[in-house]
């Protein structure tokens, strides 16, 4: 099955592409990037891959490694435009977060939500992780000019976790965890939706072989999972919905 998975051009999150491109791939699937303008290589955030601070907070070193792997496939080096996508020749679509500044041009682009809305439509499976969620929030149905996610169950970043971070870094590092002034939590429930937070966590993640710390919602045909941690068991959570 062909799975479309858009990017913007810079700062996305390492961790919640590659290991969703890795497992998907892994199980025969065949996944297609997009970015605004297309025929360019897409960056992820650096600092994911050297660490936030002091080397920490970043991606784990089995999913850096999948990301190396994946700058050398064709299909990521050369992604298609959002503009020229057709979502009907999809069978699945994936909206991975990431929160550092780039993260805007693909969060707040009109030309994407449209085409997010046009899938969405099909009812085939959509995955959102984190940030990703936004994407969802933030387009419209246009028989009830609601958010596509209102009375839907979802879950995104949550608010503590951003916070957390934030004031964990803003010393050295800004509002780099503050994509918007609004949290991400508050943003996806004034939509409608109906926010499961899951447990609190804070350090541990799910791996490839421990879904223990992972938190994942699935309503009918869309997944949901909070952040990097939640990404083995969001793709395998995805991966089931596409073989069914």
């Amino acid at each position: 099955m062909r799975v479309l998975l858009p990017l913007p051009d810079h700062d996305f999150d390492v961790t919640e592409v590659a290991v969703p491109w890795r497992l998907l791939t892994d199980a025969g699937h065949e996944v297609v990037f997009a970015t605004e303008f297309g025929g360019g290589q897409p960056e992820a955030d650096p600092l994911l891959l050297t660490g936030v601070l002091f080397g920490q907070l970043g991606a784990e070193p089995e999913p850096g490694e999948y990301y190396r792997q994946l700058t050398a496939q064709s299909a990521y080096r050369d992604p298609v435009a959002w503009a020229d996508l057709k979502p009907e020749e999809y069978d699945g679509l994936l909206l991975p977060g990431g929160h550092a500044p780039g993260m805007r041009q693909y969060l707040g682009s009109a030309v994407l939500r449209d085409k997010v809305r046009q899938f969405w439509s099909l009812e085939r499976p959509v995955g959102a992780i984190c940030h990703g969620v936004l994407v969802l929030a933030r387009t419209t149905d246009p028989a009830t000019g609601r958010s596509v996610l209102a009375d839907r169950r979802t879950t995104c970043l949550p608010k503590y976790m951003e916070r957390g971070a934030y004031f964990l870094t803003a010393w050295r590092r800004g509002r780099y965890y503050r994509t918007y002034p609004a949290y991400v939590q508050d943003e996806v429930a004034a939509t409608g939706a109906h926010v499961e937070r899951g447990p609190v966590e804070l350090t541990k993640r799910g791996t490839a072989t421990d879904d223990g710390p992972a938190f994942v919602v699935r309503d009918g045909n869309y997944v949901s999972a909070r952040w990097p941690g939640d990404a083995y068991l969001f793709a395998r959570t995805f991966a089931a919905l596409l073989g069914e």
